[in-house]
């Protein structure tokens, strides 16, 4: 094997990790204020549209798992794992539709000059953008982790076989 391709591994197992920790520091603080409301300054623990996400997120912490695990046995992708990164690819457009719902409530929050907005407004809502963006960055970046170390989907071999023949 080539050196600078082993250096290569290295340092992205070593970026594998610092994305696999700073999602699941992440993901709990993103289920958390997913209750809050930026308008009134208060957690809304009884809108059922609030327990979407935490449901969701359930997922991206299978992926998050099958990627360790497919990294730490040196295993190659499977039909599961291709069938969870798809269900990914639906919460990542989840994960991007609330960090521009989240954008959208901060821009326009000059409309309702003439109610009292919290003091902790934009600075809740910038925490929580920044939050939802590197959701987003860390997501697509375990996605390349994922084809770079661990493989393509070409697992067409197993599914040609015609076992009665």
């Amino acid at each position: 094997m080539n050196p600078d391709t082993t250096q290569h591994t290295d340092k992205l197992q070593k970026h594998w990790r610092i994305c696999l920790y700073g999602t699941l520091c992440i993901l709990p603080l993103s289920v958390i204020l997913n209750y809050y409301g930026l308008y009134t300054d208060k957690f809304y623990f009884f809108k059922i549209d609030n327990y979407i996400l935490p449901v969701l997120v359930i997922l991206h912490l299978i992926y998050l798992y099958a990627i360790h695990f497919k990294l730490r046995e040196n295993e190659y992708p499977d039909a599961p794992l291709r069938n969870v990164e798809f269900g990914m690819y639906a919460l990542l457009a989840i994960y991007l539709f609330k960090a521009l719902d989240t954008f959208w409530i901060l821009i326009t929050s000059g409309q309702y000059s003439e109610v009292l907005i919290p003091g902790a407004f934009f600075p809740m809502g910038i925490f929580i953008i920044l939050l939802q963006l590197t959701l987003v960055a860390f997501t697509c970046y375990t996605f390349f982790i994922r084809k770079t170390l661990i493989g393509s989907f070409d697992i067409d071999f197993n599914e040609n076989v015609d076992s009665f023949s």
